[in-house]
């Protein structure tokens, strides 16, 4: 459902104590605030959330007499933690760019907060009986940016160039064809019945116009991306910032609820922090549990924790760098996840603050609990080694990336520290995050190497098929004919219990050949201004803003 506009009290002192809690599977929940009102008057306001978000402190701010407006108003100012490489989505690398490039686009169906897919650009669909075909009824009257009216053709366009350009040409190649029923009707149809169609459209398939992208082709598009999205494009200063405004004829009456949108990239996070206390920036995201206490009380900030669907892992690479070297062997990479104490990483950087990571499989996620984190035995690893043939030890480079997530630098040291106690010689190279991306996707990174990966769907198929699909996936590095076959069946197997199943199978299975070292599953932190209405963090990082506002100035 889309949320409706929300109301404040006059001249309020906001003094906010909530725990917002819910199960691991997203519902709709009513938590109500309190909010103590001048003249003792005591007002109460219901607030939907699909997850667990916490707000972990109580925070005495004086806030503006301001119903939610009705028209786009004010400026909200997002923190990137890195420099976005494209607005166009088929390019864009990792969640930063998507987040940055989304709030300008449409897909046919949107997944929203509470995790149901919603019509959007197609206002309704039907799918066959055999699950292979899906007719879907665009929405008539909707224009893009630059005034061109949207129909088929564009959903069309938008999906060749998908299997044509960037990184994610899987995610549009599961379509084998899109058939032109008319200009408002069309009928798109897969090889095999596909359980993760909607989410793929929702989180890839950003419509774009067919006439413009003709006439200035993917450079120029990406000079000035045009959508049908809740904003516009207005002009991106590399390095700085990106600015959009309003769309005043979205096709979603109401919305947005922002004239301005801004993006800024800033990498370093105490530099976030400081932006955030000066008034410079209203939402920042990925802060440690000590960046978090330390804006505990800080004048107008909220801070807010939940839970996050993303494991991060160090990347084993059979593809290409990895060939031949000792983690071809998998009694070898399993001694890699014995020499690695995850809890003490855990307790050292984050407080405690996350879960060893039991697999790939994040928890909560369909077939979850099937397996136990692999734990810290150096002993074992040490065994396992010599059992391998390297009693002795060996060396291997591994790479990670700077400032894309929090503390990962760190997390990349104590990775190689704790290898290194068993006899294996890390050259660890830190690089920049837009270089990681380019040499990840053209398969150029070390044997070893370390990123995360997040998912929307409450299932892990999108992030196992992203990290283990060989040469067919962009962000790959693992080639193994078992996974492909494990992951051929749950990508076709419409039966919830029997892809549970095969899921749990796939896990053992990625137990004893694993093609990561599993580290672990983060608790997340955001800090926004008290001026930010209706934010709501969701469990992927995904930011949809067209519904959020901000108190202004009267």
């Amino acid at each position: 459902m889309f949320s409706q506009k929300r109301l404040i009290g006059m001249q309020i002192l906001l003094t906010v104590i909530a725990v917002f809690a819910v199960a691991c599977q997203p519902t709709e929940t009513v938590v109500t605030e309190t909010v103590e009102v001048e003249k003792e008057v005591v007002v109460t306001r219901e607030v939907e959330v699909e997850r667990e978000v916490e707000v972990i402190t109580t925070v005495e701010v004086q806030v503006e007499a301001a119903p939610a407006p009705a028209g786009p108003e004010g400026t909200l100012r997002v923190a990137l933690s890195t420099f976005p490489n494209s607005l166009f989505v088929p390019l864009t690398a990792e969640r930063n760019a998507d987040n940055a490039a989304t709030q300008l686009y449409d897909s046919l169906v949107h997944l929203d907060r509470f995790g149901e897919i919603q019509p959007a650009l197609a206002e309704s669909w039907e799918l066959s009986e055999d699950g292979t075909e899906y007719t879907f009824h665009l929405r008539q009257g909707v224009t893009f940016h630059n005034g061109e009216a949207f129909n088929a053709d564009d959903v069309i366009a938008t999906w060749e160039i998908g299997s044509e350009v960037g990184e994610w040409t899987d995610k549009y190649l599961v379509v084998v064809s899109i058939d032109k029923i008319d200009d408002y009707t069309i009928k798109m149809t897969t090889e095999e019945p596909n359980p993760e169609l909607m989410v793929t459209l929702h989180d890839f398939w950003s419509i774009i116009p067919n006439e413009y992208l003709a006439e200035v082709g993917v450079d120029g598009f990406q000079e000035r991306p045009i959508g049908t999205g809740p904003f516009m494009f207005v002009e991106w200063v590399k390095g700085d910032h990106i600015t959009y405004t309003a769309n005043p004829n979205y096709w979603m009456e109401g919305y947005p609820l922002v004239e301005t949108l801004i993006f800024r990239p800033i990498p370093e996070s105490s530099t976030r922090i400081a932006a955030i206390q000066a008034d410079e920036i209203d939402v920042v995201g990925r802060l440690s549990s000590e960046e978090a206490q330390s804006l505990l009380g800080a004048e107008g900030v909220v801070v807010m924790k939940y839970p996050v669907t993303r494991i991060y892992y160090i990347a084993f690479n059979n593809l290409t760098t990895g060939l031949d070297q000792p983690t071809m062997d998998a009694q070898v990479r399993q001694a890699m996840n014995y020499a690695v104490d995850v809890d003490a990483i855990i307790d050292a950087l984050f407080d405690g603050f996350a879960q060893p990571a039991a697999g790939y499989v994040a928890s909560g996620e369909l077939g979850f609990g099937v397996v136990e984190p692999f734990g810290y035995d150096p002993d074992k690893a040490v065994e396992l080694l010599t059992a391998a043939g390297y009693a002795d030890g060996f060396s291997m480079d591994m790479a990670c990336p700077a400032g894309a997530y929090m503390h990962f630098e760190e997390v990349c040291e104590a990775v190689a520290g704790y290898l290194g106690e068993v006899g294996i010689d890390v050259n660890l190279e830190i690089m920049e995050s837009g270089q990681y991306w380019e040499l990840e996707a053209a398969k150029e990174l070390p044997p070893l190497f370390g990123d995360s990966w997040s998912t929307l769907s409450g299932e892990a198929l999108r992030r196992l098929s992203g990290a283990l699909g060989g040469w067919d996936a962009a962000y790959s590095s693992w080639s193994d004919p078992t996974i492909d076959e494990y992951l051929a069946q749950i990508s076709t197997t419409v039966d919830r219990e029997q892809r549970k199943a095969q899921y749990e199978d796939l896990q053992v299975y990625m137990q004893e050949n694993p093609p990561f070292i599993y580290l672990y599953e983060p608790i997340a932190f955001e800090a926004v201004r008290t001026r930010v209405m209706d934010y709501h963090p969701r469990p992927a990082e995904d930011y949809w803003l067209y519904e959020t506002w901000v108190v202004t100035e009267k």
